[in-house]
């Protein structure tokens, strides 16, 4: 297949991009290189890529609506990964603007795209953030999630009602997937295994917010490259028992399909930071604050749906996880 990956100098993208490679699809990625963080980091993920006969890289913006017009005109794609977003809670309430761009002109156009050149699926990233005021555990996309806490987490819903918008009108099989903090080798500068790792090493003081009671589904980098691939292979249809007077959100009497992706077992956050202390062997000094503007007390996913579909659960233990990501860091950073 010809594969669009949007976003593929991102953590989730290089990895995705990889495995398609390594199966012998032609991967055409593309990505605005911003500097939302170091875009340094953004082209040595490129310069895992670039070996391989199978990709192409094209530096460009999915906002700008002509340049994707283009693109897919031109290029004829099978299949589409929508892995490009502005990233971050936090960040979504400084420069709220970045959002709107990215996550939602951004994604009209490449709904247009697959819409207009004979896609036949579209995967796009969602996330578990769309859970937002919702405490009933485990999160499942069989709920209500029309309660966002942050801009981030509203662009993210968005998503997924425009897909279905398409889906609806015009065929177009999509599927969303709701990513439960993703961690591990290439991993973000703007997540706490960086934040944490960084910290530690330097003998600088991390911020624990929400005095340690939080929980998270730590779910490591290679599961979620592997259930993203696997939905991939599975092209979203109808529900033959969809109801319409009672609307199940997960699916749709339209090619429309919603899944969690996360490891079903969630971490307290003083764990996770112990689980990092133990791999570094050595101790991090804690400063603990009030919960932040837009965060979750926890987030837990319900993966049943996810085994069903296509046979696949995340399953990396945390340890292991975070072996590798610290033997990752080091290496990464010459230490």
């Amino acid at each position: 297949m010809k594969v669009l990956i949007t976003g593929c100098a991102g953590f989730i993208g290089m990895h995705v991009a990889q495995l398609l490679l390594a199966r012998g699809d032609q991967v055409v990625g593309v990505d605005n290189l911003n500097d939302y963080y170091d875009p340094a980091l953004k082209l040595a993920r490129l310069a895992q890529l670039q070996p391989h006969a199978g990709f192409r890289f094209i530096q460009t913006d999915i906002a700008d609506a002509m340049a994707m017009e283009d693109l897919f005109a031109a290029e004829r794609f099978n299949r589409v990964v929508n892995l490009a977003a502005q990233p971050g809670v936090r960040y979504s309430l400084k420069n709220p603007h970045a959002y709107i761009q990215t996550n939602l002109v951004g994604f009209g156009n490449i709904l247009e795209g697959c819409r207009h050149n004979g896609v036949e699926h579209l995967v796009y990233a969602s996330s578990s953030s769309v859970y937002g005021a919702n405490t009933r555990m485990p999160f499942s996309v069989h709920d209500n999630v029309d309660h966002p806490v942050s801009l981030y987490a509203a662009s993210k819903k968005a998503n997924e009602l425009m897909a279905h918008s398409y889906s609806h009108l015009y065929g177009l099989p999509s599927t969303g997937l709701r990513y439960f903090t993703v961690y591990g080798p290439w991993g973000r500068p703007d997540m706490s295994p960086w934040l944490f790792t960084s910290a530690i090493l330097e003998d600088r003081t991390i911020d624990v917010f929400n005095q340690g009671r939080m929980q998270r589904d730590f779910t490591y980098i290679d599961d979620i490259a592997e259930g993203t691939v696997r939905v991939l292979d599975r092209i979203a249809a109808p529900n033959p028992e969809f109801d319409t007077s009672a609307p199940d959100p997960s699916s749709s009497y339209a090619p429309f399909r919603v899944y969690n992706i996360g490891n079903h077992e969630p971490v307290e956050l003083m764990t996770f930071i112990k689980t990092i202390e133990d791999a570094l062997g050595k101790k991090a000094q804690k400063r603990f604050l009030a919960m932040q503007p837009g965060d979750v007390v926890a987030t837990y996913a319900d993966v049943e749906d996810l085994k069903r579909d296509v046979g696949f659960e995340p399953k990396t233990p945390l340890a292991d996880g975070i072996g590798r990501w610290v033997e990752w860091y080091r290496q990464y950073h010459g230490l």
